[in-house]
Parts: structure tokens; C-alpha cells; sequence
């Protein structure tokens, strides 16, 4: 059986070894928990460039002892030019999904690394900014072997991508690259070196936004300077629930991470159930359900919705949604799906501050532009706005509506845990069957995120809003789903659809454990 990893030390869980090693040297060297996750976030950007980058968003959860968890929020707004004239300019009645015109947002994770740094700051850290940078400078100057789930996206995406502007010169100079091909981004790694000379706030106004605004603007995105240097990212209070097991902290909106929250509020209320079970398995769907019809609704730019989605999660709200679950029978189903791809990274100090981590450029390399004379890929957020009345209509200064959502309980045994996954759609779900089975169900953390998974929802690329149920799920159960009238469809086992998840638990007698998912190329690494 697959068990997690411990150490005493601290522990970074990532998708990529390289991104989870580059954090654990922080931690060996003496820094904090939120210094070594933006040299993991750093090592990340350039080793798994299909999934994220620096020309992307991320959000932030930060527990500290004796203090309330915090909440960073990073993501940029759309551009002021950026409206609907603009796209009807080009005779277009949807926002594209790929390319300049879908270079519509500000890429907030940098920002988002600043900001985390204060709090390191405040806290002690003292680790200097050359060196957090520095495992991800290497890596872009020499190279790393190209992973198997980056040659796969990148030959089945080829087609979409090749003609997007420094692509192909960039991630396929000979064509889809194989695995284990050497990548070397020498331009990417000169831009981060920069950012360790200026220090992170030369991206928005400095020399390196001057390179980014005017690669841009010359690639055809409605992006410039002023857009840049106009934002900055902020620190929030995060949403939470009360829960049996204790509270768990998540980001509120513009991202789906009230959803995350109401799942597992909903589940709690329901009627006790084993683990692995059908009344498992069915329980989560269902509440799955409830909590994205609301999301869809509603969910979008915050300074546009009338009302509190912390309302959602009062016991009165919680009560009429249990309300309407049937534990016998599958509500209908579908509503419309969200796509995305990201990486979640965790991290744990020996003094007890924990960071839960998630950073994205949207869809697999977001818009395919890679922005000339700076190697930084550039994410395709814009394209979760709609051209049409809702709560994510396109206008400039809006935000987007975000998958991401990054999460962190404080249990009531003194254990504070950090969790999260890549997956769009599949994040509160996934979120929901990690938490279930270590917290309540006292599985292993590493069994509870090795064991078979489940998609409610239309994955990229694909049409089906089915329930998709990885094979390794009880024949019993599966059974027992379709015969509530679930519409089913096994997949293979280990799939890059259900997520990369990791998890990151900081125990009250000093031990500190992690885990990271079968399904991508992570690690966990102890300092």
C-alpha cells in the first residue's frame, strides 16, 4: 500500500520533482514555508510549462500558528481594451481560445509571489530573492527532459498551437517534441533572471513589462503597458466553513472555491456512509451538483455579484440543499462544464506555517503565445468571459472567472492540512474525495489520493457530461450508480483527467507529512 512521506524538517508536495526539490532546499537553507513555495512555484513555471507559468494567475492560502489563515489573490483583470466591440471588430462571437486575441488578462502569479513574500517577510524570512529564483533560472538555462504528459498534450494540441506566435520556436523547434527531450528556455530564464536583479515588481513596471506590453501589442493582444502597471494583487480573508472534523479556508470569488467548501458542508450533513461506498461516491456527486448550479448561476467577477456567496454556507442554505438530494436517485444532469489545467503545490515549515498553492495559465499552454523576447508563455483566462449579458460578461477592468481554487483545513486534532489538484471541473470533486477519505475515513494521505477517482462534467476537448469513474472503482458500486441513473463511463486508470492532486499536513507534535499524485510526474521532498 502506498503510504505518504514525513520528515520533521518541512515538506514540499509538486506535480515535478524539480519544482518539489527546488522548494525543499529552501526549507534545508533555513527558509519558511512561503519562501519555499515561490521557489517551487518558480521551478514549476519552467519544467511543466504545459501545465502553468508566469504568464498566468495563481491564489494563495497561508496558515500561520496563533494567527487567522490568509488568503492571496492573484489573478489579473481583463484589458481596457478588451470589450466586446473589440472582439466584434474581428467577427468574432465568442472570445477564441487560443492565440493574441485570447491574451486578454493580466498574468497575476507573479504579483502573487510578491505579495507571499511580504507575509514571508513579516514572519522572519529572509532568504533573498536571487536565490528563491535561482533552481528555476538553471533549469531554463540548461534544460530539462521533456515529461510524458507534456509530449502527449503538446502532439495532441499541435494542431491549435503551432501557428500561435513563438510557439512552435519555443516547445517544438523540430516539431512535438518526445519525451525526454531536452527543453531549454534560454529567454524565459533571462526574464527571471531580471526579476531576481529588480525584484518581482519589474514585471508590471519595469523593463520587463516594457518587453511584455510591447511583444503583446505587436502579437495582436489587446494587452499594453498601462494594463500592467495599473494592477496589483491583494491579500484577502478566505471563505470557510465549519465542519465536524473541523474548518476548512477557501478562496472566494471570482474562483469556484465556495463550490469546494459547499460540497464538503453538504456531504457533512448527509447520512454517515463507508468509505468507497455507493452512498460515498453518490453522496459527493450529488452534492457535486448542487454546488455548481449555484456556481454557474452566479459566480464571476466579485464586484459584480449583488450578494455574499458566504451566505451559501450559512446552516439555513446548507439545509435546503441537503434538502434536495435524493440518496436513492441521480438528480438530472448536465449544466454547463468548465475546462482547465494548473498545478497545485503544497508546503510545511518546522514552526508550523502551512501554504496551500495553485497556479495557471487556464487551458493546456493557455493562449500558445509566447511572448516575443521573453520566453513567457501567456495564459488564455479571457477565455472563460462570455460576449453576452451573465455573470461573466466581457468588459475592461473584470475578472474572469476562475477554476483555480487552493484549499486548507484546520482539524480539530491540531493537524493543519493542505490540498489541492489541477483539474478545472474536477477540483472541488477531487478536492472532495481527498478530504473525505483521509480526514473523515482516516485513510493514509497517499492511498487517499492514489485511490480511484471520479468526473462529473465535460472534460477539454470532449463533449460527454458524463460520470466518469476510473476502472480500479468497485464493480459493486459502479453497478450501483447506474442503477440510481447515473449515465456512466469508465475510463482508464490514472488519467490526467482527474487531476494531479497533493496534500501537505502539518501535525501538532511537530511531524509533518506529504503526498502527490501517481498521475503526474511530482514528488514530495523533505527537508
Amino acid at each position: 500500500m502506498l503510504r505518504s512521506r514525513t520528515s520533521t524538517g518541512g515538506m514540499v508536495s509538486a506535480p515535478h520533482h524539480l519544482a518539489a526539490q527546488a522548494g525543499a532546499g529552501i526549507l534545508r537553507e533555513g527558509g519558511n514555508a512561503i519562501e519555499a513555495m515561490v521557489a517551487a512555484a518558480a521551478a514549476i513555471a519552467v519544467v511543466y510549462p504545459h501545465m502553468n507559468g508566469i504568464g498566468g494567475d495563481g491564489f494563495w492560502l497561508i496558515s500561520q500558528p496563533g494567527r487567522e489563515p490568509v488568503a492571496i489573490r492573484a489573478c489579473g483583470p481583463a484589458a481596457a481594451l478588451a470589450d466586446r466591440a473589440f472582439y466584434a471588430a474581428h467577427g468574432e462571437r465568442i472570445i477564441p481560445a487560443r492565440g493574441p486575441r485570447a491574451a486578454l488578462t493580466v498574468a497575476g502569479a507573479i504579483g502573487g509571489w510578491d505579495v507571499a513574500l511580504q507575509h514571508a517577510q513579516a514572519a522572519g524570512g529572509r532568504m533573498p530573492l536571487s536565490r528563491l529564483l535561482a533552481d528555476a533560472i538553471g533549469h531554463a538555462r540548461e534544460g530539462v527532459p521533456v515529461t510524458a504528459s507534456q509530449a502527449a498534450l503538446t502532439a495532441s494540441r499541435w494542431s491549435e498551437l503551432d501557428a500561435q506566435p513563438g510557439f512552435a520556436a519555443t516547445y517544438g523547434p523540430e516539431g512535438p517534441p518526445a519525451r525526454h527531450v531536452i527543453l531549454r528556455q534560454p529567454a524565459l530564464g533571462a526574464t527571471l533572471g531580471r526579476l531576481a536583479e529588480a525584484g518581482l515588481d519589474d514585471f508590471y513596471r519595469g523593463d520587463v513589462a516594457r518587453v511584455l506590453a510591447a511583444g503583446l501589442e505587436r502579437a495582436g493582444s489587446p494587452l499594453r503597458l498601462a494594463d500592467l502597471q495599473a494592477w496589483r494583487a491583494c491579500t484577502q480573508v478566505p471563505l470557510s466553513v465549519a465542519l465536524r472534523a473541523g474548518r476548512v479556508y477557501n478562496l472566494p470569488p471570482p474562483t469556484q472555491g465556495v463550490s469546494s467548501l459547499q460540497i464538503l458542508a453538504l456531504y457533512d450533513r448527509l447520512p454517515a456512509a463507508e468509505a468507497e461506498s455507493y452512498a460515498h461516491v453518490h453522496g459527493l456527486v450529488e452534492a457535486t451538483k448542487r454546488a455548481f448550479i449555484l456556481r454557474n448561476a452566479h459566480v464571476g467577477d466579485p464586484d459584480r455579484m449583488p450578494f455574499d456567496v458566504a451566505d451559501w454556507l450559512g446552516d439555513a442554505a446548507l439545509a435546503r440543499e441537503v434538502a434536495a438530494i435524493d440518496m436513492a436517485r441521480a438528480a438530472p444532469w448536465p449544466h454547463p462544464a468548465r475546462p482547465g489545467d494548473t498545478v497545485w503545490l503544497g508546503a510545511a515549515d518546522r514552526h508550523g506555517t502551512v501554504v496551500s498553492y495553485i497556479q495557471s495559465i487556464f487551458w493546456e499552454f493557455g493562449s500558445g503565445v509566447v511572448v516575443p523576447d521573453s520566453g513567457v508563455l501567456w495564459q488564455n483566462r479571457g477565455a472563460s468571459f462570455t460576449l453576452h449579458d451573465g455573470p461573466n460578461a466581457l468588459a475592461p477592468g473584470r475578472l474572469p472567472f476562475h477554476t483555480l481554487n487552493p484549499a486548507l483545513a484546520r482539524l480539530h486534532d491540531g493537524r493543519t492540512l493542505a490540498y489541492g489538484t489541477m483539474g478545472g471541473e474536477g477540483q472541488p470533486q477531487t478536492q472532495a474525495a481527498l478530504f473525505t477519505r483521509h480526514v473523515l475515513y482516516g485513510q493514509d494521505l497517499q492511498a487517499a489520493i492514489d485511490a480511484p477517482r471520479w468526473l462529473l462534467g465535460r472534460t477539454w476537448g470532449a463533449a460527454s457530461t458524463s460520470l466518469k469513474l476510473e476502472g480500479r472503482m468497485a464493480p459493486a458500486v459502479i453497478a450501483r450508480l447506474e442503477c440510481a441513473g447515473h449515465e456512466l463511463a469508465v475510463v482508464d486508470d490514472y488519467d490526467d483527467m482527474m487531476g494531479h492532486a497533493g496534500a501537505v499536513a502539518c501535525h501538532p507534535g511537530g511531524l509533518v507529512e506529504a503526498a502527490t499524485d501517481p498521475r503526474a510526474d511530482g514528488a514530495c521532498a523533505g527537508a
